[in-house]
């Protein structure tokens, strides 16, 4: 009886320990595919603790709507309470950040951060000539649709719809004080301690927590989450397109190499897996593939570099069009495009003309050589064979016109170990 009390005492106290625990995780940059399934992973193993709630610290830029809806939808799931903390100081939850906040069980900054400019980006490139009607259109059903979600997420959480709206449509942006007064945060918290402090015995979702002095459990990015949190970036896709480029001519021009082949391959791969993540503009793309023919085109025709210098052109162009300049988060820097046209032009004048130029030329070794040569019959020739002494070997040979022995005439072509001959000044039509 004594041991049973003992076990049930200690289980209750299990128990009650287990209870007092917080699921943490920061989040800090730009939300995409790799933050979307970190957050989700990081919700149901807070449940799994059986944690009171997750916080979330947040400090963003925006990022990519696809992953954005993944997170709200985590979010409106989720059994366990969700807070987001924005923070630290002079953090900012902007554009997507905003939607999260909002779709937050509990939102709360610090002092001196600030949340929205939410109106949406378009996806995709800007369009010119008889297409700008059409993109504008494409603009217009984004926001609406932006506006009409945020709606619904504030009026889920009951939270300020009107601002939420104003967030979407007019890129409003407000402090964290000015936030808590419009209502559309809950709480102004200094640090993580004063936050649970807050926090505790407030009713979320039929759940009154139990945060004050619980055990903070900080669940980390597993590496492959690192990985590609680090890898959705413009700039590297920009690099593994450039490797997948010289990668794979370089393999082409010169067959055999190998492993330029693979390293462009994987590169290539890669790099494809990110034009279907981040904002890719179609007609930039075309520019740099368009460069790329020039400057293989300038090897062949004699138009004195005017080919490569458009080229040049069309990949900056190309480069500087490729990614939606609108949104600074998916800016490609000059800084890596200026540098990317210098190196490219100099790859493809250097490396692959110089190459491509040598396939053009004689060949100067093998058995090929042999053809022209004028060599003495050391033997008489006819259809039924002979023999030639050339390059320092005896070779077999053939002439369809007799030929005596100590005659002078001329290799006209290599058969295998045999050489076909024909008289000095007699045409290739005459012996064929």
């Amino acid at each position: 009886m004594r041991v049973a009390c003992g076990l049930a005492l200690w289980l209750v106290c299990a128990t009650a320990f287990a209870s007092e625990r917080v699921a943490f995780i920061k989040i800090d940059g730009a939300i995409g595919p790799a933050t979307a399934t970190y957050i989700s992973r990081s919700i149901e193993e807070a449940r799994t603790q059986n944690a009171q709630c997750l916080v979330i610290q947040l400090n963003t830029p925006g990022g990519l709507l696809d992953s954005t809806q993944t997170i709200v939808q985590s979010f409106l799931g989720s059994t366990v309470p969700v807070v987001v903390y924005v923070a630290p100081t002079g953090a900012t939850a902007t554009s997507a950040g905003c939607f999260i906040t909002i779709a937050a069980s509990v939102a709360a900054m610090a002092p001196a951060t600030t949340i929205g400019a939410a109106h949406p980006v378009s996806i995709g490139g800007f369009p010119s000539g008889g297409e700008e009607k059409t993109d504008d259109t494409m603009k217009q059903k984004l926001e609406n649709f932006s506006v009409s979600y945020m709606e619904a997420i504030a009026g889920k959480r009951q939270r300020n719809v009107e601002w939420a709206k104003s967030a979407v449509k007019e890129s409003a942006s407000i402090s964290a004080q000015k936030a808590l007064e419009l209502k559309v945060v809950d709480l102004i918290a200094p640090d993580l301690p004063d936050l649970l402090k807050q926090l505790n015995g407030r009713v979320v979702d039929g759940k009154t927590l139990k945060t004050a002095g619980a055990e903070v459990a900080e669940i980390k990015m597993s590496p492959s989450e690192r990985v590609f949190q680090k890898l959705w970036r413009p700039e590297v896709m920009f690099v593994l397109m450039l490797i997948a480029i010289y990668g794979i001519i370089g393999e082409l021009t010169t067959p055999g190499a190998i492993l330029p082949g693979v390293v462009g391959a994987i590169a290539l791969v890669l790099a494809l897996y990110l034009a279907a993540i981040l904002p890719v503009n179609v007609t930039g793309l075309a520019l740099i593939a368009l460069a790329l023919m020039l400057f293989i085109f300038d090897v062949y025709a004699t138009t004195h570099g005017v080919l490569t210098v458009g080229g040049i052109i069309a990949f900056l162009i190309g480069s500087l069009m490729l990614f939606n300049r609108a949104d600074p988060l998916f800016r490609l820097s000059l800084n890596y495009i200026i540098p990317a046209t210098l190196v490219t032009a100099a790859f493809f004048i250097f490396i692959i003309g110089k190459g491509l130029r040598a396939q053009l030329l004689p060949v100067k070794v093998g058995a090929e050589t042999l053809i022209g040569r004028t060599v003495t019959a050391l033997t008489p020739i006819n259809s039924r064979g002979g023999s030639v002494f050339v390059e320092g070997e005896y070779w077999n040979a053939i002439s369809d016109t007799p030929i005596e022995k100590g005659e002078q005439t001329e290799i006209a072509a290599v058969e295998g170990l045999t050489v076909k001959l024909k008289a000095k000044g007699e045409s290739n039509h005459a012996i064929n």
